[in-house]
């Protein structure tokens, strides 16, 4: 697993000294800083997504990937029938590090939320379309689907894969 952080560390201090990813406040990207920033996170998906594959290599789990990016314990997960726009689910979830270290104390959790009305990470809502009432699944997730260039600005830093543990209440 260190070996698997030392080169994700490497690979993205490598990345991240000759590319501007974000204009400046009130600034425009040019065409050419566009295309960079485009091919560092081209770059950066392909690295985690193989740290992913071979963290999943070493677990005594199965996981499947889906259609939006991410992996899940659940088989078909996302050939399920999926939930519609403007309907209730209540929900939580866990954070942690590839390390499987839990990231908060504390659950995110939210009560009678209405798809299409609330923000949530990509990989979250996409999970949230197909999983069961009372089901807990487990995604492994990049970090472009998850907090992406800038973190949370809390705990999690950028361009961190997470393993969300999410259940629907």
């Amino acid at each position: 697993m260190k070996k698997i952080l030392f080169i994700s560390v490497l690979g993205l201090l490598s990345c991240s000294k000759n590319a501007q990813t974000h204009p400046p406040v009130g600034g425009v990207l040019s065409k050419n800083d566009l295309e960079v920033s485009r091919n560092r996170m081209k770059n950066l998906n392909a690295l985690e997504r193989s740290q992913i594959q071979d963290w999943i290599g070493s677990q005594q789990v199965k996981f499947y990937p889906t259609q939006l990016n991410y992996w899940t314990d659940a088989q078909g997960f996302d050939q399920r029938q999926r939930r519609q726009d403007n309907t209730l689910i209540s929900y939580s979830y866990n954070l942690y590090d590839f390390d499987q270290t839990k990231i908060y104390d504390q659950p995110i959790e939210r009560r009678d939320a209405k798809f299409g009305h609330f923000d949530e990470l990509k990989a979250v809502e996409d999970a949230l379309r197909f999983i069961h009432d009372g089901e807990e699944v487990t995604l492994l997730v990049p970090s472009a689907l998850a907090y992406g260039t800038y973190g949370d600005e809390k705990k999690i830093d950028n361009d961190i894969p997470l393993i969300i543990k999410l259940k629907a209440l």
